[in-house]
């Protein structure tokens, strides 16, 4: 059984906002190259920095999700309601994230050739799977992105509402400035 504490702990902390500014960059990186063309300066070195950035935060996320297993976190304040919301909102953009980290995978995989890392490590190809897979792959892996980004704004102005109309201990669990 998990202690009962008041806020979260610095690594939950810097987890959460560490991964709210990865996927927010990743975002608007991914918004930017789908424009990008042959002759761009940024035509090849984007699509590594952001596949790179991608696997990287895939296996931060995997350690996030097993520190918040491992690790005690405050009670969920707000009605029945809040609660169950928050609950599934959270749960669904976990889910999101691992859809997009697979769907990015399938993508940059499906021609055989790995995935390299920062030209650290090459994370190898598991080549196509099935017919299609970059065009149904890019397709998932947009329209989980557009999702998740909607969620984590809706995310935030709940929040924000626990914080401005509420004004329970909500946000400053995660900021660190409770009362």
């Amino acid at each position: 059984m998990k202690l009962e504490v008041k806020q979260y702990n610095f690594l939950a902390k810097l987890n959460h906002w560490l991964s709210a500014i990865i996927i927010i960059g990743l975002f608007a990186a991914g918004w930017w190259m789908v424009d990008l063309n042959y002759y761009s300066a940024w035509y090849q070195d984007a699509p590594h920095w952001h596949k790179s950035v991608g696997l990287l935060l895939a296996a931060y996320t995997v350690f996030r999700v097993v520190w918040k297993l491992i690790t005690a976190t405050p009670k969920i304040e707000g009605s029945h309601f809040e609660k169950v919301a928050a609950k599934i909102a959270h749960t669904l953009m976990y889910a999101l994230l691992f859809g997009i980290f697979i769907s990015g995978y399938l993508i940059s995989t499906s021609d055989g050739r790995g995935i390299d890392i920062f030209d650290w490590v090459t994370v190898p190809s598991l080549g196509a799977l099935f017919e299609d897979q970059t065009e149904i792959a890019g397709t998932l892996h947009y329209y989980f992105a557009y999702v998740l980004i909607g969620l984590a704004l809706v995310h935030a102005a709940a929040a924000l509402k626990h914080h401005f109309i509420n004004k329970d201990n909500t946000l400053r669990k995660i900021t660190g400035a409770i009362k």
